[in-house]
């Protein structure tokens, strides 16, 4: 029961990733900050966004597995399959509710999808059956290495790749900055006053 509890945050935490994408796409107040990473990457080689995100995942993905194969697992398979789809979900909905919002609401949806991006982040982070490429860089150096706590490898991870993308001409939006110097403390917050209670209370159940 313990184990089909975390294949459940597992999942819910990446299904709700990507409808917080497709908020912040319908948004469009600034990309997350990996987004703008690949982006710059993209410019500088004249490419396209997709190409390079197959490149540099595969790249993270591999350097992962040398550095803590831990971290690469089920949650990462249903990273790679459902995000996108419920990301593009999301967005066609939204298109449908709301076809032309208004900056009041852009603001307000921007908000909401990065609240429920680090709770979503936190599940699957504690569901601890595998995470994303990227996300598994701030928690290796937080958690194998010990650099810093991880709410501050992850806002040095999002603020390289922010500054990444700036350098190579990637527009920046609030969401961009935002997403960059909040999102680390605000997962750690969820993971420790949710996602860890949510883990532990089935635990408790079972025994």
């Amino acid at each position: 029961m313990h184990q089909v509890r975390r294949i459940i945050m597992a999942f819910c935490g990446v299904v709700l990733c990507g409808f917080c994408v497709g908020a912040l796409q319908k948004a469009d107040l600034g990309v997350d900050p990996f987004t703008c990473f690949v982006t710059g990457i993209a410019n500088i080689f004249g490419s396209t966004y997709s190409t390079f995100y197959l490149i540099l995942t595969g790249l993270l993905l591999a350097l992962v597995f040398i550095l803590r194969r831990h971290y690469i697992g089920v949650a990462t398979v249903i990273n790679l399959f459902f995000t996108g789809v419920a990301a593009d979900g999301m967005h066609r909905l939204l298109d449908l509710l709301a076809p032309h919002p208004g900056l009041g609401f852009r603001a307000a949806l921007m908000a909401v999808a990065i609240v429920f991006s680090c709770l979503a982040a936190a599940l699957y982070f504690t569901a601890d059956l595998g995470v994303s490429a990227y996300n598994a860089i701030a928690l290796i150096a937080a958690y194998q290495y010990k650099l810093l706590p991880f709410k501050y490898c992850r806002i040095i991870s999002d603020s390289l790749c922010v500054l990444v993308g700036f350098l190579f001409n990637v527009t920046l939006g609030v969401g961009t900055i935002v997403t960059a110097l909040f999102m680390g403390p605000l997962t750690q917050w969820f993971r420790t006053h949710v996602a860890e209670p949510l883990l532990a209370g089935g635990q408790r159940a079972v025994a």
